[in-house]
């Protein structure tokens, strides 16, 4: 067990279809905090450092923002969005 590697979900988001792909599915749970949580996923694959640059906030509050625990407003989930090429589209719930 001990030469196991430990499933960091980031390890295997290396390209834009992979990224919209997770984050697509992720949206479908409706939650906000799973959500969060996808996004620091992605934001640790491409590089934060990279990702704070290009949204204009501060690596460390893209770290507390985007954990599990963390809870980003509206206006840093679309700047990261941006960042990433992506945009949130709404579509009907299935009923």
């Amino acid at each position: 067990m001990a030469d196991l590697k430990i499933f960091d979900v980031a390890d295997y988001l290396d390209s834009e279809e992979k990224i919209a792909e997770y984050l697509t599915v992720v949206l479908e749970d409706n939650d906000p905090t799973l959500l969060a949580a996808a996004l620091g996923d992605v934001d640790r694959a491409r590089g934060m450092t990279q990702l704070a640059r290009d949204t204009g906030l501060a690596r460390e509050a893209l770290y507390r923002s985007l954990c599990a625990t963390g809870n980003p407003s509206y206006a840093t989930v679309v700047k990261v969005m941006q960042a990433l090429g992506l945009k949130l589209v709404p579509q009907p719930l299935a009923r």
